[in-house]
């Protein structure tokens, strides 16, 4: 594999640790460095970490020996920190959102090209078994051709569980800038892109109350949309419906549902990245399993940039720049839609990313001198 590359993290919250849980043991990366807002949390993390250094943003940014830059800040923050890193010539892979807005997204995808840098952004769950052998299964046919799906999460909101949830609740935030990425990456790698939106939205409760940590009973204000519904137009034809929801207790439809002309797939929970994919072909009497075809196995998140940091730029990366702008312009454009009640068109396209053949655990580990 070469020299690790070296990996600088900004932004050490709740969703770090995933992270750190995959990357941390990576023969293909080095975490050199670690910012936070928190000066006291990145000297802990660091300390768990050989090698790494807890630092401020601004000398992270400086280091020579930091080649990508892992952006987990809150949404709000993405746009500068990404901004940030391009400027001083990093290479960037970001949480969902790529931003908060549109024009930032564009912002970022279009510096990066011009300094010759690359973007990666989250979701990589896509990248597991789950979609990606329900993405195998409509590439080989198994349900004819796609005519319709639908995406469904619904929830009673992050509040119930999170310490500090205001932000979801805060422009930025909401169930489908923070969950929607999710639903259509993974109809976008089933489907392709999509061509034009139409959008409907709530918000029927003014303000949340914590339910968990030291702020258990706290009241924080609701300033963005909770209930999101629209219907997708991809460039090929199909339909999606779209539902994102932080206030439902439950629901019992499927994640992801992919209708053709000779069958259905029932699509496992995007938010993960493996599960079952079901299959339910014309005249049978009943769904059957399809055992994993493609995708990493037993992925874990991080897993994007580790594709993006073995790709070294010989292909794009699968969960890249390009697909985060169109999914950001996706989400932004529902919103405008259900604002002003209309169809909207879409600015951005995007090439369905390069399948993820099957690939064993030990290989995208790095435990064999193997890349993929």
């Amino acid at each position: 594999m070469g020299d690790p590359h070296g990996v600088g993290i900004v932004g050490l919250g709740v969703i770090s640790r995933a992270y750190l849980d995959t990357l941390a043991h990576h023969p293909a990366v080095r975490i050199a460095a670690l910012a936070d807002l928190d000066a006291s949390r990145s000297a802990a993390v660091a300390a768990t970490i050989p090698g790494a250094e807890a630092m401020s943003v601004e000398r992270l940014l400086a280091r020579p020996d930091v080649r990508t830059v892992l952006n987990l800040t809150i949404p709000a923050a993405h746009a500068d920190i990404s901004l940030g890193a391009i400027d001083a010539g990093k290479n960037v892979y970001v949480e969902k959102p790529l931003a908060v807005t549109f024009p930032d997204g564009r912002t970022i995808i279009d510096r990066a090209a011009s300094a010759g840098v690359r973007v990666g952004c989250a979701p990589d769950t896509v990248l597991g078994t789950g979609t990606q052998t329900a993405r195998a299964a409509i590439d080989d046919g198994l349900i004819g051709r796609p005519m319709s799906a639908s995406a469904v999460m619904v929830t009673a909101g992050h509040e119930r569980w999170h310490p500090n949830p205001d932000f979801y609740y805060a422009p930025g935030g909401g169930p489908l800038l923070d969950m929607g990425p999710y639903y259509l990456s993974a109809l976008i790698h089933l489907l392709g892109p999509v061509r034009a939106v139409v959008g409907a939205a709530s918000r029927l409760r003014a303000e949340r109350v914590i339910g968990s940590g030291p702020r258990t009973g706290q009241r924080i204000p609701v300033e963005v949309d909770t209930h999101v519904t629209g219907v997708l137009e991809h460039a090929n034809g199909a339909l999606s419906t779209i539902t994102t929801s932080f206030d439902g207790v439950a629901t019992t439809a499927a994640p992801i549902e992919v209708r053709g002309e000779t069958g259905t797939l029932a699509v496992p929970d995007p938010n993960y990245f493996d599960g079952e994919v079901r299959l339910r072909a014309l005249g049978d009497d009943d769904w059957r399993v399809l055992p994993p075809r493609a995708g990493y196995l037993e992925s874990s998140r991080g897993i994007g940039l580790i594709d993006l940091i073995t790709a070294d730029g010989k292909r794009p990366a699968r969960a890249g720049g390009d697909m985060a702008l169109h999914v950001l312009e996706t989400m932004t454009a529902l919103l405008r839609s259900a604002a002003e009640g209309r169809r909207i068109e879409l600015t951005t396209a995007v090439e369905r990313p390069t399948p993820v053949p099957l690939t064993l655990v030990e290989d995208w580990k790095g435990y064999h001198a193997t890349t993929h």
